[in-house]
């Protein structure tokens, strides 16, 4: 017997799904505050704010209106950052300027690719400080 010979149980199924996202994309980039010198650093002291500002006004001129960009606490990248995800997809992005931010937007947010070059990965190492 399926869910649909049930009712019930379609009832059931309905009720436990998933709900429609309210976003196609949802964007998270860390704006977190450390202390000056602080040994892993912080987004906000990379521009971060900035690019955030940026990429919320330019997803409006395009009018992307299923997208969401917000800011968000650390994201625990910090030494990669600035730090930024995409969801549903889970992508991880390092945009250090604006014109970085211009290619998510058209590739990643637009046209549905990725960017490779600006992604972070598991496993990224941040950048080695002092003597090797």
């Amino acid at each position: 017997m399926s869910p649909d010979d049930n009712p019930a149980g379609a009832a059931n199924a309905a009720a436990t799904a998933d709900p429609p996202l309210f976003y196609a994309r949802h964007v998270f980039m860390c704006t977190n505050v450390r202390p000056d010198g602080h040994p892993r650093g912080c987004c906000k002291a990379k521009d971060s704010e900035r690019l955030r500002n940026y990429m919320k006004a330019r997803a409006k001129e395009l009018g992307l209106k299923d997208v969401r960009i917000n800011t968000a606490g650390c994201l625990e990248r910090c030494e990669l950052g600035p730090s930024m995800v995409i969801y549903p997809e889970g992508v991880w992005y390092s945009p250090k300027t604006t014109a970085d931010i211009d290619e998510i937007l058209k590739t990643h947010l637009v046209e549905g690719g990725r960017v490779p070059h600006l992604m972070m990965r598991p496993g990224d190492d941040p950048p080695k400080k002092g003597k090797d």
